[in-house]
């Protein structure tokens, strides 16, 4: 039995909770107590994946699996190997919270209700006498010292001690600063996952309609993506968007998110296979959709290329096809801002991962000091992949904790 047996998470979101519940299964000696500043836990859960909760992607090699995250892939790589997607699939069901796969390979309770994974974490701590104190916002973090051996967390109403600390408490710039403050290395954190605006009136007014497939690439930042992509009211959104921005988030707040795209709306096809089917393709009008796409689209591009609506596709010139293979195979627009992703706020920055243990993600500095979740430099695209590196901290951290 270790000697060190009071832990105290701060921080009652995904990784808090997934942590402390795992310790007590793992040390049922242990106390463990978990401080929320709010007056509400597991909100974050709650609200994810629209309400159903994306709990993890069906991912199931390492290697394939850290590819996802733009910041922690190489140092989630040996994580991974001790507890990832499968595993996440396993706990869930062992906890009677069955799982299914969609096609896009993300992974809900088959309930369709992330209230199944906030009812379970609930219960699973009243059933394992975890302690939840609401409203402890903490003002400070006093490490072990000379005076004590136990860390003191003074919250806005209270002083808390503790043998161990489990750091759970997302994307907080106040706890960043207080972690600062015992030296740790904090990565100035900027936003990630965002779709981009541009004005461009035609372009806006398409809103709604979507591409199975484009690649977007930034040549000034060496960055591309593809997937599907949806115009809106104020630009572009989609998978293929999203991830460009997650992979390119701290390039993008340099530039003050002002920078030019390309779009290329048929990756799969040469410009000599495109320009052989619009020119042979049988079609009277120039305005006959081609290609796949909506009517709308195509005839937004064929007034993009300035081409006379009352042509035939068999009596457009080579400039015009060219205009037009152009315009589908590297479309300009400039970028002006960005939007944030309905409910989903991530952040690309955090602790410095080199501060980290990643065995049991303890802190290098202060090796009674866990960290898990958003609190580090650690982010990945839309589809379970966040929630997978909160759930792997967490388990492994509740391995780690025994250990003196």
């Amino acid at each position: 039995m270790s000697k060190y047996n009071k832990i105290l998470v701060i921080g009652g979101g995904a990784a808090g909770f997934f942590a402390a519940i795992n310790i007590r299964k793992n040390f049922p000696d242990f106390e463990v107590t978990i401080l929320e500043q709010s007056n509400e836990v597991l909100s974050k859960v709650s609200i994810s994946g629209g309400g159903r909760c994306n709990v993890t992607h069906a991912c199931w090699e390492p290697k394939e699996l850290v590819k996802f995250y733009p910041r922690g892939s190489k140092e989630l790589l040996g994580p991974f190997h001790h507890f990832a997607c499968g595993d996440t699939f396993a706990w869930f069901e062992g906890e009677g919270i069955p799982l299914k796969i969609e096609d896009d390979g993300r992974c809900f309770p088959e309930s369709n209700s992330s209230q199944s994974v906030v009812h379970c974490f609930l219960s699973l701590a009243e059933k394992l006498n975890i302690k939840i104190i609401y409203s402890q916002k903490m003002r400070e973090l006093i490490a072990p010292n000379t005076l004590s051996t136990q860390w003191q967390i003074v919250t806005n109403n209270a002083i808390h001690t503790a043998d161990k600390i489990v750091l759970a408490s997302g994307s907080s710039k106040s706890v960043w600063s207080i972690l600062d403050k015992l030296g740790l290395n904090i990565i100035p954190p900027v936003p990630s996952l965002f779709t981009f605006n541009i004005k461009e009136k035609a372009m806006n007014d398409m809103m709604g309609i979507s591409v199975s497939e484009a690649k977007i690439s930034i040549p000034t930042a060496k960055l591309e993506n593809r997937g599907s992509l949806l115009i809106t009211h104020w630009g572009i959104s989609g998978p293929a968007v999203l991830r460009l921005s997650s992979f390119g988030a701290r390039w993008m707040h340099e530039q003050n998110y002002h920078f030019e795209i390309f779009i290329d709306w048929l990756p799969k096809a040469s410009e000599d296979e495109i320009f052989k089917s619009i020119k042979f393709s049988g079609a009277k009008s120039v305005l006959t959709p081609q290609l796949g796409f909506p009517g709308r689209l195509w005839k937004y591009f064929v007034q993009k290329c300035k081409i006379p609506e009352n042509l035939n596709c068999a009596d457009l010139n080579k400039q015009q096809l060219q205009n037009l293979v152009q315009t589908l195979k590297k479309d300009p627009y400039q970028v002006n801002g960005k939007s944030t992703f309905k409910e989903e706020f991530v952040t690309a920055g955090g602790v410095d991962l080199k501060e980290i243990d990643f065995k049991n993600f303890s802190s290098k500095k202060y090796p009674t000091l866990f960290l898990a979740g958003e609190v580090l430099n650690i982010d990945a695209v839309t589809g379970g992949f966040n929630f997978q590196a909160a759930w792997t901290g967490g388990y492994l951290i509740a391995r780690g904790v025994g250990e003196d």
